[in-house]
């Protein structure tokens, strides 16, 4: 699940944000890397998306979510999730496909440090709802101290 022996940010004060270690199965033929909802995280998948075609510089996310979770995965480069709480900020970096950052509900994300060619898969809680978004940081941010009040 976890990588074990790395040390974890403690960002995330509803549900931590960690990486998490996906099934890789390897032979002569190539790698397989499984994503199974229930064993590598705890909702169930009603949206996927992927990320890809980001011009050099360029950031993604940039938003928090009320209730939704998410698993981001670099399936192809590389590129930095930062994560943020209210309180604490994370950064992970993805550079192996199978390794994804689980984000948790009340947490505001940041993708950026894209390297040419990367493709990000983003795994959802929920279906697409704008008033699901918090668009706004500073609205955001005192959202998220005031559930931790």
């Amino acid at each position: 699940m976890t990588q074990l022996g790395r040390k974890q940010p403690v960002v995330g004060r509803i549900s931590p944000c960690r990486l998490v270690d996906l099934a890789e199965h390897a032979d002569d033929r190539g790698r397989l890397t499984v994503v199974q909802p229930g064993r590598d995280f705890d909702f169930d998948v009603r949206r996927a998306f992927y990320i890809h075609d980001v011009p050099a510089g360029a950031e993604r996310g940039a938003h928090g979510h009320r209730r939704e979770c998410q698993l981001v995965i670099a399936v192809h480069g590389s590129f930095t999730v930062v994560a943020y709480d209210g309180f604490q900020r994370a950064n992970f970096v993805l550079d192996n496909p199978s390794v994804g950052v689980y984000l948790g509900p009340m947490v505001w994300n940041e993708i950026i440090d894209f390297t040419p060619g990367s493709v990000g898969l983003v795994l959802a809680s929920q279906e697409y709802d704008e008033a699901e978004y918090y668009r706004d940081y500073d609205e955001f941010n005192r959202d998220a101290r005031a559930l931790a009040a």
